[in-house]
């Protein structure tokens, strides 16, 4: 298609959505806080949009609690948006890498920046798609774009505003200078209503009302019955963030301390030294238990005399023994 029919064709576009759609202002907010809405918002209604990000807000006390959560649990609060599990993780990388570069939740300084060099920081940032950048660019830093999700770059490829080529490559070439930079959040607000509804219900007939006013010729490009562009996803777990060769190197050296430590605890424990298998232990020990144990006998009455007499010295002690011997001898004397 030439560049002056892509030109009419997107104001044309923009003519229809007016009398469809009502625009929605962008509210003011921090340059971080336009970034975690842009999360919720990509491939989501606005009132969808709306209500993730309000329970952000209220369901944790404040960001760094959302940092440290799991995605699922993010997800779980989120589950309104039709892909909660990916606004989810979105939301979670971008604070973390926030929180990595300034230890703080405030990222006003790109403002300050030219805009070329304020995007590129932007896009380091991990969770941050073209959509988010493009909204952050609209509403935060002045620059003028068109936020482009997958709902959106679907309803560009029906109209024929855009190749497979350019879908993939997350842009419509002419689009910005189609639509006047005071125009802009008009437009996109607009269209991206059209994009959510595509979404929801691409089989609409009353979208393909819509999108036939727009563009005639494209009949043929209109979603089947039962197709679906975005399926629900599933609560993911939290991939882990990879590591750095420092990072491993601990963990390696931490692992192997444990290793060694758990080694040394199983050759001082008296079970380490047994050959026997544990099986047969355990069995040992059951039969031990099960098997009734000996009863002690009764100690046998002591006989007092007995033991007297057995305790008794054999030889006579040494004091009577001499008064025995004295008597006897007078006795034996004769009288004077």
């Amino acid at each position: 298609m030439a560049t002056v029919n892509r030109s009419a064709l997107i104001n044309k576009m923009h003519k229809v959505l007016k009398k469809h759609y009502e625009p929605t202002l962008i509210p003011e907010r921090p340059a971080l806080e336009h970034l975690l809405y842009a999360c919720c918002l990509e491939n989501a209604p606005y009132e969808a949009a709306d209500k993730a990000y309000a329970a952000l807000s209220t369901a944790f006390f404040d960001w760094n609690e959302v940092r440290v959560s799991t995605v699922k649990e993010l997800a779980e609060v989120m589950h309104m948006l039709p892909e909660p599990a990916t606004a989810a993780s979105n939301v979670k990388h971008v604070l973390q890498t926030v929180f990595e570069a300034t230890y703080s939740f405030d990222v006003e300084s790109l403002k300050k920046m030219p805009l070329g060099q304020a995007q590129q920081k932007l896009q380091k940032y991990d969770g941050v798609t073209p959509f988010a950048l493009a909204y952050v660019t609209q509403a935060a830093l002045g620059g003028h774009a068109i936020p482009l999700d997958r709902g959106l770059l679907e309803v560009f490829g029906i109209l024929g505003l855009a190749t497979e080529q350019e879908k993939t490559a997350h842009a419509v070439p002419g689009l910005e200078r189609a639509i006047p930079k005071n125009k802009g959040v008009e437009f996109a607000s607009l269209a991206h209503r059209l994009a959510a509804d595509l979404v929801h219900s691409p089989s609409s007939p009353n979208l393909h009302k819509l999108l036939l006013e727009i563009a005639p010729d494209c009949k043929d490009r209109l979603p089947k019955r039962g197709a679906k562009l975005i399926r629900p996803s599933e609560p993911s777990a939290d991939k882990e963030r990879p590591q750095s060769a420092e990072a491993a190197k601990t963990v390696d050296s931490s692992k192997a301390a444990k290793g060694a430590a758990g080694s040394a605890a199983e050759a001082k424990s008296p079970e380490s030294k047994s050959t026997e298998p544990k099986s047969a232990r355990i069995k040992a020990q059951a039969v031990d238990k099960k098997s009734p144990s000996k009863k002690e006998e009764p100690a046998r009455p002591v006989d007092e005399k007995s033991s007297a007499h057995k305790a008794a010295p054999s030889k006579p002690a040494p004091g009577p023994a001499k008064k025995k011997s004295t008597a006897a001898g007078l006795a034996k004397r004769k009288p004077r």
